[in-house]
Order: structure tokens, then sequence, then C-alpha cells
């Protein structure tokens, strides 16, 4: 499965890639720290799962969300995973409401994002 991972500390990023590859069968073929740079870089790149942060440098997770829920149908079908410390119930609603197919906590919830991932090796969100 290949992965934009977008996410504005280069800590948690040099962290995060490896175990993404050891442990959840995912190829991260992308970065990015803001909304813009992430738009920018879906517009010419597909792949199969973008992990969105809440909190970025510029622009936030739910900007991006928005932009995928209203892009081309080429853009549509990639999974939407949010991976934040802002996993709060109000933002857990709001990223569905924006079409994430799943949030998780990344102080907490990191061996969830991995069996979820695992699990959905060649899947697609619907459009």
């Amino acid at each position: 499965m290949k992965a934009l991972l977008i996410e504005d500390s280069a800590v948690i990023r040099d962290r995060l890639i490896p175990m993404l590859e050891t442990l959840a069968d995912v190829r991260v073929i992308g970065t990015a720290e803001t909304e813009h740079e992430a738009a920018r870089w879906l517009d010419s790149h597909p792949c199969d799962v973008v992990l969105i942060d809440l909190l970025l440098r510029q622009g936030s997770g739910f900007g991006v969300l928005k932009r995928l829920q209203t892009a081309a149908d080429t853009d549509r079908s990639a999974l939407r995973v949010v991976i934040t410390n802002q996993a709060t119930p109000e933002a857990r609603k709001r990223c569905s409401e924006l079409g994430a197919a799943a949030i998780f906590d990344k102080s907490r919830e990191l061996d969830e994002l991995f069996d979820y991932l695992r699990a959905h090796q060649g899947e697609t969100q619907p459009s």
C-alpha cells in the first residue's frame, strides 16, 4: 500500500515511517508538512492511503479532508486515515463527516492504526 504522510513534525515522521513500513506494510512515497503541500502532492501523485495529522504548520488536516471530499475521482479513491494527538469526540465526528475512514490517536493507538492498515490492504474508499 502506497501512502502520503501529512505530518509537520520531522521527529514524528522519522519515527513513524519505518514503523509503517515494517508493521503495516505501508510504503510512504511522499510527505507534506502543510495543507498546500499536501494538495499539490495529491494533484500529481496517486496513492492508496492518505495519513493525515490535523494540526499542520499551515492549514489543517480538516482542510485536506475537505479537499479530498471534493477532489476529482482519482483522488477520491484513496483511503483517508487521520492520525493525531487531537482525537477528541468532536474531532472524530468532524473527520467522519469529512470522509475519513478512521481516526487514531498517535500517542496511544498506533498498534490499532497498524492493524487497521494491514486489514485494509488493497482497499480504497468509495467515492
